[in-house]
């Protein structure tokens, strides 16, 4: 317990001091903004067991909803964020509704193909710039009050929305609604036998995550100031599924953790390897998945786990 009050209260003055400290404010919100799609989706296959191909979907859109707000509609920032995590929620709502009746492989296709769908019709439609994405999206000011043109302010503003999210996922996870996911996760016949509608469970944990990304979404897009396919792109997609098993699913600092060390990898290999930061992220994976199958921070929790149990076997002299 001391151990991870430590980590937490380490991570918190770094990212407290990141922008005093040299770290470039847009690498961190970036970041920031990944590890909390990481989190959302660590509540679905972590939590709940359900493996989703097409997470960029709402992660994309709804920076793809905001970005068009704020730059052709001259709407306030909190109210185009809102609309985009609202965009985010109602496209969350009609595919897990759609693939929340198959499970495994089938559940995930189904995913999938809609998460294909859902690229096609922002490569189409006309709000979305096509190819070009949208451009020159202003970051705009929280309520007219805090302008957001400055990377700092923008910066806090994006840490403050993190650890509400991450405090929120952690509260829904330790409810008595975590409790039925994890039971579901866990044996989900058996679930189903002690009467618990797990549809409905599984509707709400999908919906919940799919919001979550869509708020990711929302702030990568006004930090970088553009939305372009690649958000919603089935490789944006396969990114936070490695961010999420890199760290470790069914942990709460594993998505942190992975987010960090994928979007790290990619900002500073980028510069002297190009395209082979590609290579070297698989590599790594492939590493992680033969060595480190529960995640580096699940593998961590285990053997911490292994220790104090041998401490507490041996007997008392």
């Amino acid at each position: 317990m001391r151990v991870t009050l430590f980590i937490y209260l380490a991570l918190g003055v770094l990212a407290l001091a990141a922008p005093l400290v040299g770290l470039y404010p847009v690498f961190m919100m970036k970041l920031l903004c990944f590890a909390m799609f990481a989190c959302a989706f660590n509540l679905l296959l972590g939590f709940t067991k359900m493996l989703s191909f097409g997470h960029a979907a709402y992660f994309g859109s709804a920076g793809y909803v905001t970005s068009w707000l704020v730059a052709n509609q001259s709407w306030g920032t909190v109210e185009a964020i809102g609309a985009g995590v609202l965009a985010a929620t109602m496209l969350g709502l009609l595919i897990g509704a759609i693939a929340i009746r198959r499970q495994g492989i089938y559940f995930t296709m189904i995913t999938l193909a809609l998460g294909q769908l859902v690229y096609f019709v922002c490569l189409q439609a006309p709000f979305t710039g096509g190819e070009n994405g949208l451009q020159g999206v202003p970051r705009g000011s929280l309520l007219g009050l805090i302008s957001l043109s400055s990377d700092t302010v923008m910066y806090y503003f994006v840490l403050a929305v993190f650890v509400l999210v991450y405090l929120f996922i952690w509260r829904v996870v330790h409810s008595p609604f975590g409790q039925v996911l994890k039971a579901i996760r866990e044996n989900e016949p058996r679930a189903i036998s002690l009467g618990y509608k797990v549809g409905r469970y599984k509707l709400v944990a999908f919906v919940l995550s799919a919001a979550v990304s869509g708020l990711a979404g929302t702030l990568n897009a006004l930090n970088l100031g553009f939305a372009t396919l690649s958000d919603v792109s089935q490789s944006a997609s396969g990114e936070v599924i490695l961010m999420t098993l890199l760290g470790g699913t069914g942990t709460f600092l594993g998505p942190v953790l992975g987010a960090g060390l994928v979007i790290s990898l990619q900002q500073y290999l980028s510069e002297r390897v190009g395209s082979w930061v590609s290579v070297i992220i698989g590599a790594i994976f492939v590493v992680c998945v033969m060595s480190f199958r529960r995640g580096f921070v699940g593998e961590i929790q285990a053997f911490t786990s292994r220790r104090e149990a041998r401490r507490l076997a041996r007997p008392a002299t």
